[in-house]
């Protein structure tokens, strides 16, 4: 009994750190969406039900359904090509060659840099009038004339959504090439000697054997994306006409611009709620297990 009273101990610190530092902001924060809490009138802070919620969904200013309609794009587009170019350089690393280390080191720096930093370079290449992008496809006779790439409604949101692929291409080469590496030989051995192609290799050796790294990484990628708005709020501010705006962009919005911490945090549960959602369905579909996790 006394040792588990010291082990309990022990643990004690880091418990109040957890419970300080993730729980207590994560109560505050679901509270707060039920509150009517604005720093233009805080001597006003009272609980208001739905409220919140519905000035969110029913909002005439921005429709709600096109803001869910852009974070599905958002998270969709850019977490397939992500994950297939991820996918594609980490086969490409696979075998040693010379300087193998000093190039994945290049390859993987973006993910080591701030994601808004990211965007305000992107921003820059993508610029309508002076950007790198519109140069290189000039002088390559790609285009005629400069293109708004961020100040375009119809290709807006496919622009950011290029920036945030080139941004996530690092984090699945690293946990894919760190996932093949534990490929045994043997296995491809095995099936080089009954015939098996490249190709069939591939489907029936390496994804299978891999697997449990495939799922944890799409599933805490998919959720890293939506809750991604640096890169979007850097490069367009949500704009042009909301064309950019997306779950994330809007709560950001509601808190620093218009102080309606309430509605902010409506945005905030509502992201969390389509998460675990997400979650559940995502980790049934996929038939994971606890040692895919």
């Amino acid at each position: 009994m006394k040792k588990d009273r010291w082990y309990l101990l022990m643990i004690l610190p880091t418990l109040a750190v957890i419970v300080l530092f993730i729980f207590a902001p994560l109560i505050k924060g679901g509270l707060m969406a039920f509150q009517s809490y604005n720093l233009y009138n805080v001597k006003d802070i009272k609980f208001i039900g739905l409220d919140n919620l519905k000035a969110v969904i029913f909002s005439t200013s921005v429709s709600f359904l096109k803001i869910l309609l852009n974070t599905l794009k958002w998270l969709v587009l850019s977490l397939v090509f992500q994950f297939l170019l991820g996918f594609i350089l980490a086969l490409l690393l696979r075998k040693p060659f010379r300087g193998r280390s000093v190039y994945c080191g290049f390859v993987f720096y973006p993910w080591a840099l701030c994601g808004f930093a990211i965007g305000l370079i992107w921003s820059w290449l993508f610029n309508g009038q002076f950007g790198v992008i519109n140069d290189l496809l000039m002088k390559a006779g790609i285009i005629q004339s400069n293109i708004g790439w961020l100040s375009d409604p119809k290709i807006a949101m496919y622009s950011v959504i290029i920036a945030n692929v080139w941004y996530g291409i690092p984090y699945f080469g690293i946990m894919l090439l760190a996932a093949l590496q534990s490929v045994p030989k043997e296995l491809y051995e095995a099936a080089t000697i009954d015939g098996g192609s490249k190709w069939q290799q591939l489907f029936h050796v390496t994804i299978p054997y891999i697997k449990p790294t495939i799922v944890s990484t799409v599933l805490l990628r998919s959720m890293w994306i939506v809750n991604f708005p640096d890169l979007i709020y850097a490069m367009t501010n949500g704009g042009p006409v909301n064309s950019t705006h997306i779950l994330g962009t809007m709560m950001i919005n509601k808190v620093y611009k218009e102080f309606d911490y309430g509605q902010g945090s409506a945005y905030g549960f509502i992201i969390m709620v389509l998460l675990l959602v997400y979650a559940l369905i995502y980790l049934r579909v996929t038939k994971a297990t606890k040692e895919d996790m």
